[in-house]
């Protein structure tokens, strides 16, 4: 696809720094099929729209969320593919939501072990001191 007008469109530098990916990161993503061809300008170069950074902003979120990339690919696949696979994107979408909740849970009690192993050097500190 030929983007004849750079108006709206963002430079792959600009879209790895709005979305907070390097550039090589956001190249491997398309490489890896995360991410569907992006369109160029005249000179051929990558020109991003409004749709592709949205895309990859979904993208940065479910990675960063833990999603594996089999799954993140299995998603772009399935969206390709339109309407005839809400269900089965909803589903993995489910079953990613599951295992944050059970990260998030995880983190809970990790954070309740370092709060209680900081508390006990507050009160070891206090005491040294008070010596």
């Amino acid at each position: 696809m030929d983007i004849s007008t750079r108006q709206d469109t963002l430079t792959v530098g600009e879209a790895a720094e709005r979305v907070g990916l390097t550039t090589y990161t956001l190249r491997w993503y398309e490489q890896e099929g995360l991410v569907a061809p992006v369109g160029r300008d005249s000179a051929g170069r990558r020109r991003y729209t409004t749709g592709d950074v949205d895309w990859l902003f979904l993208l940065t979120r479910l990675r960063r969320t833990g999603m594996p990339v089999r799954d993140m690919r299995r998603y772009a696949e399935l969206a390709r593919q339109g309407d005839s696979t809400l269900g089965a994107r909803r589903a993995l979408f489910e079953a990613h939501r599951a295992r944050v909740l059970a990260r998030m849970a995880e983190l809970g009690e990790d954070l309740r072990v370092l709060d209680h192993k900081i508390d006990a050097y507050r009160r070891a500190e206090g005491r040294c001191e008070g010596s």
